[in-house]
């Protein structure tokens, strides 16, 4: 019989036992292709590759994704901007004359911004976690609590109805926690193949953002869970 938990699926037959599937899940998930979750699997993000290899995926969705986020930035704003190649992509397309302060804790995100003459960067110091291009750890917390954003701009690997929001990284998750905590808005930017999908670490459940920016359509239980805690879908 065929069971299907959450989008993954699992061929159960009378004569295969309990630790067999489990056994099974174990070697599924050590090769990657699954993110075991409390009561089941689901399907594992692939917005986990190295940050070089991720500039080249989704890109046009990406584009897209951008252009709808870099609108909702307005004059006089204070904007916290996640590291990530959907959220680089974003701020390449901020008008230059834009008056606002851009908070960051990625390097590259503010060093993009040198050309923006209106522009205050401020960023975050800490320990680099290469993967991502952004800085990790403790001693960031302090800075962080200093902070009143207008917007979060929060970067993901995984979105899941009941999962949440996950990457892939123990710091960077508590990271992206304490940076939504500083702002009225948290907006997270959704190429495809983060939606449905998960990671090790969870952010925090689905009502941690205000909005979600997509390019294609969502599948029903993904909006009707989004539609529940009155989240804004763009």
């Amino acid at each position: 019989m065929l069971n299907q938990h959450d989008g993954f699926r699992i061929l159960n037959f009378p004569a295969i036992s309990e630790d067999s599937i489990r056994r099974d899940l174990r070697e599924l998930a050590a090769e990657g292709k699954l993110q075991r979750v409390h009561g089941g699997a689901l399907a594992v993000s692939t917005a986990i590759a190295p940050y070089e290899t991720r500039k080249n995926v989704q890109t046009q969705a990406k584009k897209i994704i951008a252009q709808k986020a870099a609108a909702l930035i307005k004059p006089g704003n204070v904007v916290i901007v996640d590291g990530g190649t959907t959220t680089g992509e974003m701020v390449r397309l901020i008008p230059k004359t834009l008056p606002f302060t851009l908070v960051t804790h990625s390097p590259s995100i503010a060093v993009s911004m040198v050309d923006h003459p209106l522009a205050e960067v401020i960023l975050i110091g800490g320990q680099l976690y290469k993967h991502s291009l952004v800085t990790v750890g403790a001693a960031m917390i302090e800075s962080i609590q200093r902070i009143h954003a207008d917007l979060f701009f929060m970067g993901v690997t995984g979105i899941h109805p009941t999962a949440g929001f996950t990457t892939a990284n123990y710091e960077e998750s508590c990271v992206k926690r304490a940076l939504s905590e500083r702002a009225a808005e948290t907006v997270v930017m959704a190429s495809p193949e983060k939606l449905n999908s998960a990671s090790a670490f969870v952010i925090g459940g689905l009502e941690l953002a205000s909005t979600l920016i997509v390019e294609e359509s969502l599948n029903d239980k993904m909006s009707q869970a989004l539609a529940k805690l009155q989240i804004a879908v763009i």
